[in-house]
Parts: structure tokens; sequence; C-alpha cells
């Protein structure tokens, strides 16, 4: 069982302690949670702080492929630009991780060895999660032993909306178990999630259970990231590390695609949780195509003009 501080030890022992625990959480005030979101979207980063904003957001992406075409080939490709994002200027920050299936994993961790960044890959029957435990456990035995760095998981979104919180919370400890010193990433699927309360109560199920990360999305839905839903996710994990002092990350996935759009995630950030989670230790950025332009961004600030669509490679 993962460890809790005293004040929740007795919130995980029975499904009604659970719900109790989760339904006395405070309601979230929607107007105001996207108002706050969208007033800390308007912050003008320039200059100096735009640059280490960029090369800040190049170091936490998740370089992410995660297709039913994916090839031994394109992880490769993948993982070398992960290593050396801009093969013209070897100061561009490499990326935090590579994210594949399971069965990719072991490529993916060859191409990587040495280079400090690490293997992702998604489990527990991705991106559904529809499958008995044992087939879920077996999928992340399977990565951890293919030599993945982190593993992120699905929860149970039928399980979760119908109330059964205790087994959502039961198997994510149960994945905890089977990552041994891999970190764990719960995806909630927020889009599926409905009302900003649920995502709350998502968010304390997974922190409760052990995740070292707490991730929005799949990028398979309608609905991925947004600054409200991280907003809220952000809000979350600061009050939990000042109830227990444990520091749980964040992983916006899914429609973030511009440099504008990875620097407003970053100011929520800095302005909700704090500057001890401006590290790719503790946020991420699911994503693929956000490179491409964060690389354009980089090549404008330091040139003085934007590069030809030709000058990234088309992941």
């Amino acid at each position: 069982m993962p460890t809790t501080a005293p004040a929740f030890s007795d919130a995980t022992a029975s499904d009604s302690a659970l719900r109790r625990f989760l339904f006395g959480l405070p309601g979230v005030d929607a107007v105001g949670l996207e108002a706050r979101a969208a007033a800390l979207g308007t912050r003008s980063i320039k200059t100096t702080a735009k640059a280490y904003a960029i090369d800040l957001a190049i170091s936490m992406i998740d370089l992410t492929t995660l297709e039913g075409a994916d090839t031994p080939g394109k992880v490769r490709a993948l993982a070398a630009k992960a290593v050396n994002p801009d093969p013209t200027d070897r100061t561009t920050p490499r990326t935090a991780a590579v994210c594949v299936y399971p069965d990719m994993a072991a490529t993916a961790a060859a191409a990587l060895a040495g280079s400090g960044v690490k293997v992702a890959s998604v489990a527990t029957a991705f991106p559904a999660g529809r499958a008995a435990l044992d087939v879920k456990l077996a999928d992340v035995r399977e990565a951890v032993a293919a030599g993945a760095d982190e593993i992120d998981m699905v929860i149970d979104r039928g399980a979760f909306l119908s109330g059964r919180f205790l087994k959502v919370y039961e198997e994510i400890v149960a994945v905890k178990a089977e990552c041994g010193s891999a970190r764990l990433k719960v995806i909630f699927e927020t889009g599926e999630l409905s009302t900003y309360d649920n995502i709350r109560r998502a968010s304390w199920i997974g922190m409760l259970a052990g995740a070292d990360f707490i991730k929005t999305s799949t990028g398979k839905v309608g609905t991925n990231a947004t600054p409200a839903n991280t907003l809220l996710m952000l809000e979350a994990v600061r009050d939990f590390r000042a109830a227990t002092g444990v520091q749980i990350g964040v992983k916006p996935a899914g429609g973030i695609r511009t440099t504008k759009d990875a620097v407003k995630f970053l100011v929520l950030v800095n302005e909700t949780a704090g500057e001890d989670w401006l590290d790719p230790h503790w946020f991420r950025f699911g994503a693929s195509s956000l490179l491409n332009d964060l690389l354009m961004q980089r090549q404008k600030l330091s040139t003085g003009r934007y590069s030809g669509p030709d000058y990234v490679t088309v992941d």
C-alpha cells in the first residue's frame, strides 16, 4: 500500500470511507477556475524569459508516438530527435522522454541508452483501459522488463463514473507495485470525466494511491488537456504536498501544439504550484507536434528569422 499522511490514513479503508473523503473535498467553482486560467494565459513573456521558457518546455516534452502503424524505424528516428532535437544547434536541450507502446519499449531503450532521455510506455490496455486487471498488470510487467523508466496508465473510467472509487484506487496501487523503480503516471482522460469535481476527485484518488504523476489525457479523445483542467490538477498537487509533504508531478497531454500554448501552461505551473514544479522531473508535456514549433521559435529568437517548413523533421 502507498504511504500517505496520517490525515488520510483512513480515507482508503473502505469504499464508503473513500467516498466520504472524495465528496468532502471542496466543490470546484467552474466559472472562477476558467476565469483564472484565462487570465493567466494573457501574461506576456518576451525576450530572455521567452528563450528560457522555450528551452524549459523542450526539456519537459514526452515525445510521443502511439499509432498502430508505429515501426522500429519510426521509434529509432523519434529517439534520435529526442536526444538531438536540432542538429544545427547542439545547445538545444534534450526532451524528457520518448513515449511508446510496450512492444516498442525495448527498441526505444536501445536507441536511448546512455542519453539521459527516459523511456515512457503506456500500459493497462491504453487508451480505453478495457481489460481484466491481470492483463493490465502483465502489460506493465512487459513494458518495465523491456526497459521502460516510466509507465503511463489509464484509470478505469467506467468504474470511476459508476462510483466504484475504491476499485480505481486499488487498481492504481496494484499497477504501482508492478512498476518497481519505474515512475507511474496516472491518466484520467479528463474529457470523459464530465465535470471539474470529478477531475478533482480523480486527482486525489491517484495521489493517494501512489501516483508519481497525474496526467490529463490519452490524446485519443476530443477534449484533452486544457488550461482549466490542468490548473485544477496543479491545485491538487499543491494542496497534496502541503498536507503530506509528498510532491506529485503533472502532465497535460493532447492538444498542446504551439510555443504560445506551452508558455501559457508554464505560467500556470509557476503561478499555481510554484517554481518547484518548473522542472522535467515534476512537469511534462505529452506531445508530438509541439517540439517542432518550439524549435522554429527557438531559431527565430537566435537568428531573427523564421525557418522554412523543412527545418524540422516530420514525425
